[in-house]
């Protein structure tokens, strides 16, 4: 069977492995129509993903179809469309009974600490599937990358009337932006590239942009937008430890902030940065189940609209020669997708 591997950094290649076989008690066999390409695979594509070992075949925003299933299942059928939640979590440790299956101890992400759909087909739990009679296989693809964004604005719970800024106009702060837009919240964006901004300003309606050039004139701008009050809710999805680091710049007194993208390197910043607004500093870490169940059907009723977002698009034959440029934000790129089948 087909697979396509990150052999090494920098490296992607075909391989050929096993037929995963049928399924067992609970398990289900998925054929790949769609893999998003996440900034997480780029990062593990770069070498810069902390929880990523070579080699490992990628994938973990998927549009899936339901080919067989084992005993006992009844979530599924045969030719079901399907999300596919990635986190196999344990169910056993202390998160997992306290409900946070996004931060079990054991947990293995597929595609990323084990292998993942970038493959003809592969097993999956039943309960990893989110299934959907309305959705095409390109909007379940993209409900894992909306989740992260979901989980992350309630963590940072902004309320209507809070000047809310999201950091960082990728496929996260997109995604972050989705949920953002329905609390009420008067929002913010800010990135480097003027391209993206204006994307989210022609798709969102977004007025308050902020251009980051790092000259420290981001605050001026900030403090036009907000009335000089700064913001109660900063979300960060840049994975930059220079904007990690910095952004309690921009946090009003009694503040949340909350980094979802992720770095390998140190944050630093002064204790009386955090200490004089009492700020409250969190993490977001994946999703949990009911958000994809929330998201499928946001993008049934209409209210999210995925179109925008998938900006490139290559074939499973194409990927190894076209995947690097997915990493250069200078093509333009939102969202690729894979034409797996």
């Amino acid at each position: 069977m087909k697979a396509i591997q990150i052999s090494e950094l920098k490296t992607l290649k075909p391989i050929e492995i096993d037929e995963p076989g049928p399924p067992g008690s609970g398990q289900v066999l998925v054929k790949t129509h769609r893999m998003g390409v996440c900034g997480t695979d780029i990062s593990c594509y770069l070498g810069k993903f902390p929880f990523f070992d070579f080699p490992r075949i990628p994938g973990h925003e998927l549009g899936v179809e339901v080919l067989a299933v084992g005993d006992g299942v009844t979530s599924v059928a045969v030719g079901d469309r399907c999300s596919v939640e990635p986190y196999m979590n344990c169910g056993h440790c202390y998160p997992c009974r306290r409900g946070a299956t996004n931060c079990c101890q054991n947990l293995k992400v597929i595609g990323v600490m084990m292998d993942g759909g970038l493959c003809e087909s592969f097993l999956i739990r039943a309960d990893k599937l989110h299934r959907s009679e309305k959705l095409n296989f390109d909007q379940l693809a993209l409900v894992e990358t909306l989740a992260i964004g979901c989980h992350a604005n309630d963590r940072g719970n902004p309320r209507p009337g809070d000047h809310a800024l999201i950091i960082g106009a990728g496929p996260i702060g997109l995604a972050t932006l989705e949920f953002a837009k329905l609390t009420g919240a008067v929002l913010s964006v800010m990135d480097m590239n003027p391209d993206r901004l204006r994307f989210v300003t022609d798709n969102y309606g977004v007025k308050n942009t902020v251009l980051f050039s790092g000259d420290g004139s981001e605050i001026e701008r900030m403090q036009k937008c907000t009335g000089g009050d700064m913001y109660q809710v900063i979300i960060d999805a840049t994975g930059n430890k220079h904007s990690m680091s910095g952004a309690l710049r921009y946090l009003a007194p009694t503040g949340t902030l909350v980094y979802v993208g992720i770095t390998t390197e140190e944050l630093s910043f002064t204790h009386p940065t955090m200490h004089k607004p009492e700020a409250s500093i969190l993490a977001s870490r994946n999703a949990l189940p009911p958000d994809f169940t929330r998201i499928i059907q946001l993008i049934e009723q209409g209210t999210i609209n995925t179109d925008p977002w998938i900006t490139h698009r290559t074939g499973f034959d194409s990927v190894v020669n076209d995947f690097e440029s997915f990493t250069k934000p200078e093509t333009g790129v939102i969202k690729a997708i894979i034409d797996v089948a």
